[in-house]
């Protein structure tokens, strides 16, 4: 009897099982998840990193979600059935961490901001749940970072060093914002209150949707980056999630390119709501992802869609998503 399937028996979830007890991941859901954490274990390099297509400048991104999917099946590091995955992982992001508050993985053009928020999300959950002395010098570094390189706007953009801000790298850096917060780090709630500013300006009033940059077109991805950064960011009642999730409903089978990416920011935002429209959003995403996975012996994984980048990334996000009943991301929590 695997690891995931014996949680369920025994009913061991996370802290609020009792806020979102009506959806549960059965044998087949649970197998998979557990599939999608052997492929990523044996994707993950001897340095603890992962990658996609061999490009340097997307590891640390890369590994920041591969390991959102370990931690979101319970997983710490040295804890679990893939706690030394976890901890390779750690240490890689740890390495590469310096003490100017960069990741020296990442080019410094580009889309810098990307992986510097992905990366920060991962380490301030992980210091949230272990309270490493080690980790909390260098996050409260990265979290610096992200704080300065907030724009005037209230948003942010590819560079630390921007002129204009997008909902697509301002999501990142809130929920990692929030996450540091949570773990105990102190986030100035001027920078919050901006970056929800940022957040609203985007809002497209005739769609109900969201924009890339205020006054653009709304789109799915967009909008569930912007939906979920609010909640992350404290706005649950807001009323922009609401009308933001009706858009989202419309729109699910939009073909944008972007899919894995859309669906990385709906599921949460979904489940941070709750109630019968998580259990229906759920329900009908695992059944769309348990109809396309491919699996190879005890392994479980989903090829690159669109413009998504690949399918360890594809992989990573669909198991994280997939693991959301077990409750065992604080983040997600309200």
């Amino acid at each position: 009897m695997n690891w995931l399937w014996l949680i369920l028996i025994l009913g061991i979830t996370g802290p609020t099982w009792a806020q979102q007890a009506e959806v549960t991941a059965d044998r087949e859901t649970a197998e998979t998840i557990r599939g999608g954490l052997k492929y990523l274990a044996l994707q993950q390099s001897p340095n603890g990193s992962w990658t996609e297509q061999n490009k340097e400048a997307w590891t640390t991104a890369i590994t920041g979600y591969a390991l959102l999917a370990f931690l979101a099946s319970g997983n710490l590091p040295n804890e679990g059935e893939f706690g030394k995955v976890v901890a390779a992982g750690k240490q890689y992001l740890l390495d590469s961490l310096h003490t100017d508050g960069k990741f020296s993985t990442i080019s410094q053009g580009g889309q810098y901001m990307y992986g510097h928020g992905i990366a920060t999300i991962v380490l301030a959950e992980l210091y949230g749940q272990t309270k490493a002395e080690t980790l909390r010098p260098k996050l409260e570094k990265a979290v610096q970072l992200i704080v300065g390189a907030q724009n005037f706007e209230g948003g942010w953009r590819y560079s630390p060093v921007s002129k204009d801000a997008d909902i697509s790298v301002t999501v990142l850096q809130a929920v990692a914002l929030r996450a540091a917060k949570e773990a105990g780090l102190d986030v100035p709630q001027a920078t919050l209150d901006n970056a929800v500013k940022f957040i609203h300006d985007c809002y497209d009033e005739k769609t109900g949707g969201f924009c890339y940059r205020p006054k653009g077109g709304a789109g799915f991805a967009r909008t569930a980056a912007a939906i979920y950064s609010l909640q992350v960011l404290g706005r649950y009642d807001d009323p922009q999630v609401k009308t933001g999730f009706d858009y989202l409903t419309k729109h699910v089978n939009e073909k944008n390119g972007y899919i894995a990416y859309g669906h990385f920011y709906a599921g949460p935002a979904a489940y941070m709501i709750g109630g019968e429209l998580w259990k229906t959003w759920y329900t009908n995403l695992r059944a769309e992802l348990l109809r396309t996975v491919r699996r190879q012996g005890e392994m479980a994984y989903w090829e690159k869609e669109g413009s998504d980048v690949g399918a360890t990334y594809t992989t990573a996000v669909y198991t994280t998503l997939l693991a959301l009943p077990f409750h065992y991301v604080p983040l997600y929590q309200r």
